[in-house]
């Protein structure tokens, strides 16, 4: 039982970790993009940018991203065997999952992005950069209250 306890503890504390590393990339790549857009297509800038932006997909976001899934996965398995599946219904399960969609899909929108830049298409406006620069973060605040409150159930 002890060796179960601390094995759910490691996962849960990987995944944390990754969680955060994937959110300081999502929150950094947004903030890299209101600069780039600001750059000329073709210039010195704009190498240097389009460098930075793909080896922060690269080498933190992608990473990351896949590390939560498997640490959450892992996560996910644990209680599905401990509690059985019927968790997935709770409503805050639910916030949960459409968060994390959320989470996906402006990960994806974000690396479609970085090619546009890439391509010299500089893509949606800087102010919509700087404004949609939050957007992890509310998704992450609503997920994590979600999971940590259960919505008082």
């Amino acid at each position: 039982m002890r060796d179960s306890i601390l094995f759910f503890n490691v996962i849960r504390g990987l995944h944390i970790v990754a969680v955060i590393a994937w959110m300081a990339g999502m929150l950094y790549l947004p903030r890299l993009y209101v600069y780039h857009f600001r750059a000329k297509p073709g210039s010195e800038m704009d190498a240097t940018f389009q460098e930075m932006e793909a080896k922060l997909l690269k080498i933190i976001i992608n990473p990351a991203m896949v590390m939560v899934v498997v640490f959450g996965g892992t996560l996910v398995w644990v209680d599905w065997a401990r509690i059985g599946p019927h968790f997935w219904a709770a409503p805050w399960a639910l916030t949960k999952i459409v968060g994390l969609i959320g989470l996906f899909s402006w990960h994806g929108y974000l690396a479609q992005s970085r090619k546009r830049f890439a391509a010299g298409a500089y893509p949606r406006s800087e102010r919509f950069w700087r404004m949609s620069n939050e957007l992890p973060f509310i998704a992450a605040l609503v997920i994590v209250l979600s999971v940590t409150t259960k919505f008082g159930l």
